[in-house]
């Protein structure tokens, strides 16, 4: 784990982990008022009470009955009388619309922001005068409304030769800059009263040295004014493990590699052309024998001539636009420095396929080894260490690999986690009880997992948009891609968007409106449905252009869902159609029939890019179509979808087949459903997003959550000697011990580790695909009223999917387009409407299965063989003409 701001002062009191657990400790009531602006508290009290708000800039403030007010720590007061909610206070703090609203006495107005710096407790007396009620106060929204001023404050380091350091912290009693080196030095900072800033002027010779802020604030969680000694959270580089800052200019030669400046990029592509493939740093390289031992996980190997390197390229020739990439900003739960790092010492190889052993040992080593996925932030503008050869290398080593991505015909793609921090002890120690959403008792919000960000806050939301335009920037990434993105206020993600759309080649040295934006629009925990802000979610997001992650494609193709206790649920390309694996959890062949058909049309919404006014065949709606209870359809526009069958979460599609389809089903058609899954992704509309490795059968063992199990369930193999990862023992208890009993049996068949033969014949069929894509504006339309025109169902058989794009006009070689995938384990006849012939690709394609693929002029159908997608062109002659 890594080293946090260390903190200094009185402890919590005794038994206390949150700010809630001390206030109750010292005899106050949780944090449930809300200081929501200037003139106004929001707070469950009795309105017949009289109210106030009592502060101390020494703090001590706590119930005490031989107080005359109630209240020891001899605090001052400022007077609250009733008042009533606006309905801009309904519109920004829905969740609080319930509570008594109560007004600042205009007499201690100007007594806010002294307040705000030190203790501020809300009370409440009955006519006698004896204390009734008191409670902590949560502050972002009046902190918000005084210091507005700071949105546009210069903040983090800058200054040129003499740099200037700035942190907003409008709480702190003190800010002092301590630097590090041959000897430490602490420099006094200058507050400004309007925003609320700390800043600092130094000399050239502060440049490389290490720094920190010391912050004397009053932290409600301690119960106390303490010092923290914190790390810049708009800093560029840090200390090995993150400890503190290091002051350096980016810019330097130092930080650039070879040719930085004259980096030419891929050209950009619109959403709805991207494909964009999910990668993990050290997955790329740390499995590839190819690269250096030295070399491998870091940054440094994507430079080299490698497997990894050749088959990206390949990749790109094929058709990928993006790399996506997992977590590379600053992250907390791998060890910087090699040295500090701990591998599993096992030879896992010699063990049985089914073992418990391996998981047991990577368990071990887990905290201290290489691997993570990296959702744990730690410092959001600075690249992870740990993927750099040496971690004072690391901006220097990250541009290198942007620059051999591009190099490859390959855009960068950056994961970013904006909506949670690993701990709140980066962010809360300089502005306590800002950085992150509290409840409303004053817990820190934890439903991402972690403590949970509020980029609702002003600052909270500029430190999101001045973090990616710094990337963008700074580093020339391409396009972000923002987990757990329902988290964020829309208004946040646009203005990201507008952020970015304003950097110009001329001005920034990157086209910002070429920067692709996406994310995940789930709808859960304390923000679900609304409860606080408009929220970025699929459905709210509909109509920016901004692209979210379509679920109901994964599901009906797959089959069942990511939660599933008999992961056995079987999906359109899974075996539904033909192919019953026996378990109860299918149902009875009637419902099978029914999901099978209810899948059927999600994929159809898929292939649209979700669309949510796109009409079925059925004269259905997409919107009105049931996805667990959300309408299918979302869309305004097809790039808004990223449409995908896996991702770095759950199982990849090749151990969810392994799962789902009979136990017997020979290698050879477990390949061809994997591409026929695959091409629903590859040839729908919309954003396309891959995993790294699919296309080579991937497997991690059946582990449904590979976030901390080590390179050995991550191995990503790009030599198919080494197999595709599949009996590498079972995956690692914690998180897939309850389907144990349905994976032992498969990892000990040795029938389902695939050969070279196979792992070839799913890439081959791969990159057929990736080429059938690029080879036609068809899979890219753009706009929905053109795919609304152009794209159609044709009626088809059970188990089978016909879709036909009218290309007149469009495609200069070819009058339209027809898929069909045929799910099913028999040979299907389709009707088409014109002349048609395999498209080009097919005709010589490398499978000779799919070179069986047929038009019939005089019956004016195609023949598709089993469990197979085959594409057909139309040739521009009428299937009416006898010369056709």
């Amino acid at each position: 784990m890594r080293e946090r701001g260390r903190l200094s002062g009185v402890p919590l009191a005794e038994g206390a982990k949150s700010l809630s657990d001390h206030i109750e400790g010292a005899g106050l009531s949780g944090a449930a008022a809300h200081w929501i602006d200037r003139a106004t508290v929001a707070w469950r009290a009795d309105p017949s009470l009289r109210h106030g708000l009592a502060f101390s800039a020494t703090g001590g403030i706590a119930p005490d009955p031989a107080s005359p007010d109630g209240l020891g720590g001899a605090p001052r007061l400022i007077r609250l009388e009733p008042g009533a909610f606006g309905e801009e206070h309904k519109r920004r703090w829905p969740h609080l619309a319930g509570y008594t609203a109560l007004t600042v006495d205009p007499r201690d107005a100007g007594l806010a922001a002294r307040a705000l710096r030190g203790q501020v407790v809300a009370a409440a007396w009955d006519c006698g005068g004896t204390l009734r009620e008191a409670t902590g106060v949560q502050i972002p929204g009046v902190l918000d409304d005084l210091y507005a001023a700071a949105a546009t404050a210069p903040l983090g380091p800058g200054g040129g030769m003499f740099p200037r350091l700035s942190v907003w912290a409008p709480t702190a009693q003190r800010v002092e800059l301590a630097l590090y080196g041959s000897h430490r030095s602490v420099h006094p900072m200058r507050r400004d009263d309007a925003t609320g800033v700390w800043s600092v002027r130094g000399l050239p010779t502060w440049y490389g040295r290490a720094y920190a802020y010391l912050v004397t604030v009053y932290s409600p969680a301690a119960g106390a004014v303490v010092t923290n000694e914190v790390a810049d959270p708009y800093g560029v580089l840090v200390t090995p493990d993150g400890g503190r800052g290091v002051l350096v200019d980016p810019g330097a030669a130092a930080h650039r590699p070879p040719g930085w400046d004259r980096l030419a990029k891929p050209a950009p592509v619109p959403p709805e052309r991207a494909v964009v493939y999910e990668l993990h740093v050290r997955d790329f390289s740390a499995s590839d024998a190819s690269v250096p031992q030295e070399l491998r996980g870091t940054y440094a190997a994507f430079g080299l001539d490698s497997r990894g390197t050749r088959e990206l390229r390949a990749l790109a020739a094929d058709g990928v636009t993006h790399v996506h990439l997992l977590p590379v900003f600053d992250f907390a739960t791998v060890p910087e420095r090699g040295a500090d790092r701990v591998e599993p010492e096992r030879d896992f190889a010699a063990l049985p396929p089914d073992s418990e052993l391996q998981q047991e040992c990577v368990a071990r080593t887990a905290a201290t080894d290489s691997y993570n996925w990296g959702y744990d932030p730690l410092h959001y503008t600075v690249p992870e260490g740990s993927y750099a050869t040496d971690p004072d290398r690391r901006i220097r080593e990250f541009r290198g690999m942007v620059a051999a991505l591009n190099r490859a015909g390959l855009r960068v793609v950056m994961d970013v986690v904006y909506n949670h921090t690993h701990s709140t002890g980066v962010l809360d120690p300089i502005v306590p009880g800002y950085y992150h959403r509290l409840l409303e008792d004053g817990a820190v919000a934890t439903s991402t997992c972690c403590p949970g960000t509020a980029p609702e806050h002003l600052m909270t939301g500029r430190l999101v948009v001045d973090s990616v335009v710094a990337w963008a920037r700074r580093y020339k990434v391409d396009g972000f891609r923002f987990d757990l993105m329902g988290h964020h206020p829309k208004a946040n993600i646009l203005a990201v968007r507008h952020a970015l759309d304003a950097l110009t080649p001329a001005r920034d040295g990157v086209d910002g409106r070429s920067i692709l934006l996406y994310g995940e629009g789930w709808d859960f925990g304390e923000v679900a449905g609304g409860a606080r802000f408009e929220q970025a979610t699929q459905a709210g997001m509909a109509g920016t252009g901004i692209g979210t992650f379509s679920d109901r494609m994964r599901d009906a193709v797959r089959g069942g869902g990511a939660f599933d206790s008999d992961p056995r649920v079987q999906g359109f390309g899974s075996g539904l159609a033909g192919a019953p694996n026996g378990s109860p959890a299918n149902g009875t062949p009637e419902q099978q029939r029914a999901r099978l058909a209810h899948y059927s049309d999600l994929i159809r919404v898929g292939l649209t890019g979700s669309l949510a006014d796109y009409v079925l065949p059925s004269g259905v709606k997409a919107r009105d179509l049931d996805y667990n209870g959300a309408p299918a359809g979302y869309t305004t526009a097809p790039g808004e979808a990223v449409t995908y069958v896996d991702a770095h979460d759950n199982e990849t599609l090749f151990d969810a087949l392994a799962y789902k389809l009979p136990q017997d089903t020979p290698m050879a058609d477990r390949v061809r459903m994997q591409l026929l899954s695959l091409a629903t992704v590859l040839l729908a509309q919309g954003t396309v997003f891959v995993l790294a490795g699919s296309e080579r059968l991937r497997s991690k063992s059946l582990d449904r959550n590979s976030y901390d199990s080590g390179d050995w369930f991550n191995r990503l193999l790009w030599d198919c000697a080494q197999g595709n990862g599949f009996g590498a023992g079972l995956p690692p208890r914690a998180d897939n011990e309850a389907r144990w009993p349905y994976a032992r049996p498969l990892l000990a068949d040795p029938a389902l580790r695939p050969g070279c033969e196979a792992i070839e014949a799913c890439r081959a069929g791969f990159g057929e695909l990736l080429r059938i894509r690029s080879s036609s504006p068809a899979f890219a339309l753009g706009s929905a009223e053109e795919v609304r025109r152009r794209l159609t169902f044709p009626g088809s058989a059970e188990g089978v999917i016909a879709m036909q794009v009218d290309t007149a006009g469009l495609d200069p070689r070819w009058t339209s387009v027809t898929v069909v995938f045929n799910a099913t384990p028999y040979p299907q006849v389709q009707g088409v409407p014109a002349a048609v012939a395999p498209h080009p690709v097919q005709a010589a394609s490398r499978d000779p299965v799919v070179r069986e693929s047929a038009y019939d002029p005089g019956a004016r159908t195609v023949s598709v063989p089993a469990r197979t997608v085959a594409v057909f062109v139309g040739t521009g002659v009428s299937a009416c003409d006898p010369a056709g």
